[in-house]
């Protein structure tokens, strides 16, 4: 597998997710304006609401199949902005991590397919918040890492529950911010948070601008603790605009079914003229030694 093996754009949709379970991949992302892509896509569908989540199915990372909503909003707290879901496995459930209203809410599934729903309709934090990702680590404590909404949009970091349906600690340091050169081209953004653990050491990656700019771009930060502090890589931004794509982050990673080779789920804009919709991208990633000896994270994108 390399990167130049995928039918870039895959489909509309923006903040991607896909989990890898049982040997077959689904995605979880914002529902854009959808069309019928060209022919070598198998994707269609007629789907132009954002009240909930559909969930795509592939066997390959090429072609995806619609299997239908897999989260309505008559399930869950809130009726609107549902953006950027994420899935987790554990303990024999699916842990959907969800946005709308610009809160942050958790629903339960039996499948990957759904249906996903909350018991209890409440918030999963009470304050503003947006972009849940659900990072476990080697001792099995996940960790939720999201974005509050004030001075603009800032990533930081809790700990959730044994049953995932709380927060057991909240961390109130904040871990990323929009400050660098690159980062503040649109708004002061930092947002889209999603971690990987390689030879011990936390590589938190985030997406910084507004997500209309051409800039918007994803950049990464190390730790050797999951709460920080975080030191942002001199290198960034590791995925940014080329001469074809443009608008891209907001990403998640998943590896081959061998778990050899990492792979990035990105979006990107319709077009250098037209922001959306945004559609999915993919692109495989690698780590390679670093000059101070700590790897480094490379997106191979985009292409």
């Amino acid at each position: 597998m390399n990167e130049n093996n995928f039918p870039n754009p895959i489909m509309p949709g923006a903040d991607p997710f896909v989990l890898l379970h049982d040997g077959t991949y689904y995605m979880y992302c914002t529902v854009e304006n959808s069309e019928k892509l060209t022919d070598h896509h198998s994707f269609h569908t007629s789907v132009n609401k954002q009240d909930g989540y559909y969930v795509y199915r592939s066997q390959d990372l090429q072609s995806w199949e619609n299997m239908g909503l897999c989260l309505s909003s008559t399930d869950v707290m809130g009726d609107k902005w549902f953006w950027a879901p994420e899935v987790l496995y554990r303990n024999g459930k699916f842990y959907m991590v969800y946005s709308a209203e610009e809160h942050i809410g958790m629903a339960v599934a039996d499948s990957p397919l759904g249906p996903f729903r909350q018991t209890e309709k409440k918030w999963l934090y009470a304050e503003k918040a947006i972009d849940g990702h659900m990072f476990v680590d080697d001792d099995g404590t996940v960790y939720l890492y999201y974005v509050r909404l004030h001075n603009g949009n800032q990533i930081y970091v809790a700990k959730l529950s044994e049953d995932l349906l709380s927060i057991d600690v909240l961390y109130e340091d904040c871990l990323i911010k929009a400050e660098e050169p690159w980062e503040t081209r649109d708004c002061l953004v930092a947002e889209g948070p999603f971690v990987l653990k390689h030879k011990g050491i936390y590589y938190l990656t985030y997406s910084a601008n507004h997500t209309r700019c051409r800039d918007y771009a994803v950049g990464v930060a190390m730790s050797q603790s999951p709460v920080g502090p975080f030191e942002k890589f001199k290198g960034n931004p590791i995925l940014h605009k080329n001469e074809r794509f443009c608008g891209v982050g907001h990403h998640s990673f998943t590896t081959s079914r061998d778990g050899k080779v990492l792979i990035c789920a990105y979006h990107c804009h319709d077009s250098y003229e037209c922001f959306r919709p945004r559609r999915v991208c993919l692109n495989t990633a690698r780590f390679v030694p670093g000059e101070n000896g700590m790897d480094e994270l490379i997106i191979n994108g985009p292409q």
